[in-house]
């Protein structure tokens, strides 16, 4: 039987997140424009190899941006035939292609100024390459906090990813900004050099925390032990419930999705079950109001082992007493 999808996203708050990650990413895609603009400029008038590896930069950080952009409106999609669990995995797979991209520019501006190093080359029209430096981070620093205040807004982690690029850039272009002065006024084209190295390993090491974010994401790592005590605490509290086991979370997007089956008297009707789980999944919601919940009551002491794969043991099914364990709350 074809089980017809919602005709749209749920009332709670998502339409807000997903304003707010639409209106950053087009502010994103701008700034990178402008950035390469300048920047392009003042490699034309400078010749300087820090601010080659910065254009290099914000030139992937435009491919990136625009991934992002379409990323957070897909996955922005309300859920679907196909798509049961929303599309919030697709801003995973955005972050993931930004990882590629950042480390790919880190190989290349590494390349370009160990080659440098060892050939040196004169820095001209210093005065233009400090000038678009500095307004290039006085522009990447007003889109960092943009990002930061849609960020708290949304929990995307498509924006964070973006944000952690341009954080990496805000500081990328204090590096850049040493190097042209060095390699203008100083006599000293060799720091010109090291200064884009430095950015090349900046950036290599920005990635790798861009890549395990996304990573996590992807192979459904669980919420911090923290939540997870904090979600069985919230459950907890009504002492109709004498326990909680197969606690299982992930993320898709900025959706929490949160399972667990609960201990409930056994001679409770069904009725009565349905209106303490109910109960449950709004204290849950007043904690993750961007969840998804599915609760499952279990007879205490009578239940059998079911769900699958990864079900209960035998043990465990019929266990008295409240099962709070940590871990992987099998």
């Amino acid at each position: 039987m074809t089980i017809p999808a919602p005709d749209s996203a749920p009332a709670n708050g998502l339409d807000d997140v997903h304003s707010a990650t639409r209106a950053v990413t087009r502010l994103s895609v701008g700034v990178a424009v402008v950035l390469i603009a300048l920047k392009a400029f003042a490699l034309g008038a400078s010749g300087s190899v820090s601010i080659l590896a910065s254009l290099a930069d914000s030139s992937l950080d435009l491919v990136a941006s625009l991934g992002v952009f379409f990323a957070v409106r897909w996955a922005a999609a309300p859920p679907d035939e196909d798509h049961r669990h929303g599309h919030g995995k697709g801003e995973a797979l955005a972050a993931l292609v930004q990882a590629g991209l950042v480390f790919a520019s880190a190989v290349f501006i590494g390349w370009e100024a160990v080659q440098r190093i060892f050939d040196p080359r004169p820095i001209t029209a210093g005065y233009w390459g400090v000038l678009v430096v500095l307004i290039s981070i006085a522009v990447t620093g007003w889109l960092v906090w943009m990002q930061g205040r849609a960020i708290k807004a949304s929990g995307s982690m498509a924006v964070e990813a973006d944000r952690a690029h341009y954080a990496a850039d805000l500081a990328a272009n204090v590096v850049v900004l040493i190097g042209v002065i060095s390699g203008a006024w100083l006599s000293a084209p060799g720091l010109d050099a090291a200064a884009g190295l430095v950015v090349a390993v900046w950036l290599f090491w920005g990635a790798l925390g861009m890549l395990k974010t996304a990573a996590d994401h992807l192979v459904d790592k669980a919420l911090p032990e923290r939540e997870q005590i904090a979600m069985t605490t919230a459950v907890l509290s009504d002492p109709r419930i004498s326990g909680v086991h197969q606690l299982r979370t992930r993320m898709a997007g900025p959706v929490v999705m949160i399972q667990m089956h609960v201990d409930l008297d056994p001679d409770l009707t069904l009725e009565a079950a349905h209106d303490i789980v109910v109960e449950a999944e709004n204290r849950l919601l007043a904690g993750w109001p961007r969840a998804d919940i599915l609760i499952h009551p279990d007879p205490r002491g009578r239940t059998r082992p079911h769900g699958g794969v990864f079900a209960e043991t035998a043990d465990e099914a019929v266990a008295p007493g409240p099962k709070t364990k940590k871990g992987p709350w099998t």
